[in-house]
């Protein structure tokens, strides 16, 4: 995104939004509220109230029977969340006041934006913008709150312009000069693992020109050099899976590196975990990661989202829309163009899908069969698609005239 938008958005955030706000509280309210009504907190934006507007009125005659149960969930998931670093309270049968000092404002908002997206979809089913009733409170009183509501755009592209500056420059440097910063390591279930990773060159298929490299990863166990299945890779814990993606970003650097090839490729495609994307803290280092990435290639970096499937696709897309300003492209990729893997992700503004030939079949017959039908149905979602690790250029060719835009070949 470029620095004048940015700056633009940042400007409709700081402003106050046109629609005000104001709530009484009880006196048990406003008592465990009085603390922050001095904070510079207030001014900093760093308080905020979350709307349950939206569930109240679809549950309808059905509140009074289910109101425990959504707040029962509501406080523990913010505490799950925020942990020993932030304060949240009940202020209404409709309303929760979010404190977190130690975020930044736009940071904050975001939290608060994707935290109401996660309730509306588990209990609606569904989370439109429309529902989306976030505010920044600036002012405390004896009786109540007043503030205004953010806008969910102009908060979320501030909060990823902001994410780089939260990882100071010198830690960057030392974390992703250094691979061994982040592999070998001991999983939390006590597998001593390694990510190794290769640099597969990617075909635009028009042209038959090569528009740079896929990082392709594995991860091995140290003892035996066995892959990890893919099964056993899916449950590892997020710290797990955190790591592997920056072992993977810190490899593939280190290898167009050592190539000296990087100056000439005109783009890298990062495979991303959603699980790490989708962590404010590991956002944050992702965007240092991804600037780096960007002078090894001439044209841009391309983030390929991984471990999508079942993820809603409005919380998909919030994730998105914080790390696009860093990226040429984003776009997704599935273990199975299945109807059932690709039905949410229409709705998620994917720029691309990807995903990998599952076989060498043993004539083109059966190839054109896989490919005809796994294209279609991608090709619903997005235009670009990019098969990887085909058995030929052969392959290549019959895949271009079936719908695909770009491929990567099986090592022989």
């Amino acid at each position: 995104m470029e620095t004048a938008q940015i700056d633009l958005l940042a400007d409709r955030a700081a402003a106050p939004p046109s629609r005000a706000v104001e709530r009484l509280l009880d006196a048990d309210s406003a008592t465990a509220l009085s603390r922050f009504a001095d904070s510079p907190l207030l001014a900093d934006g760093k308080i905020s109230l979350i709307g349950l507007d939206a569930i109240v009125d679809r549950l309808g005659a059905r509140w009074p029977m289910r109101r425990d149960q959504v707040y029962d969930h509501v406080e523990r998931s913010v505490e799950r969340h925020l942990g020993g670093v932030g304060y949240s309270l009940r202020v209404s049968e409709r309303d929760y006041l979010i404190v977190q000092p130690n975020a930044s404002r736009f940071a904050a908002q975001a939290y608060c934006l994707s935290f109401l997206r996660e309730l509306l979809k588990f209990f609606l089913g569904e989370a439109r913008e429309c529902d989306l009733r976030v505010c920044e409170v600036t002012r405390l009183t004896q009786r109540g709150l007043e503030g205004a509501f953010v806008d969910p755009v102009a908060v979320e592209a501030g909060a990823a312009s902001e994410a780089p500056a939260t990882v100071a420059a010198g830690e960057v440097a030392a974390t992703f000069a250094k691979e061994a910063t982040w592999s070998p390591f001991v999983t939390t279930d006590g597998r001593a693992v390694r990510v190794s990773c290769a640099l597969e060159p990617v075909i635009e298929l028009k042209n038959y020109a090569r528009i740079g490299y896929r990082l392709a990863r594995r991860v091995l166990l140290v003892s035996t050099e066995e892959e990890l299945p893919e099964a056993e890779r899916q449950r590892l814990s997020r710290a797990d899976i955190e790591r592997i993606d920056m072992a993977t970003i810190a490899r593939g650097l280190g290898r167009l590196a050592a190539e000296g090839e990087g100056a000439v490729q005109p783009s890298l495609i990062l495979p991303v975990s959603f699980i790490t994307l989708s962590s404010l803290k590991s956002r944050a280092l992702l965007a240092s990661a991804f600037k780096e990435a960007q002078t090894h290639v001439r044209r841009g970096v391309i983030c390929e989202i991984v471990d999508i499937e079942g993820v809603p696709p409005s919380v998909l897309l919030a994730a998105i829309s914080m790390i696009r300003p860093f990226c040429l492209f984003v776009v997704g990729r599935v273990r199975d163009p299945s109807d059932a893997a690709l039905r949410d992700l229409k709705g998620a503004n994917l720029q691309g899908l990807s995903f990998e030939c599952p076989a060498d079949f043993t004539d083109d017959t059966q190839f054109m069969t896989w490919a005809k039908t796994a294209l279609d149905r991608a090709k619903r979602v997005t235009r670009s698609v990019m098969i990887y690790r085909l058995a030929s250029p052969r392959r290549a060719a019959l895949a271009e005239a079936l719908g695909a835009t770009h491929a990567s070949f099986k090592s022989r």
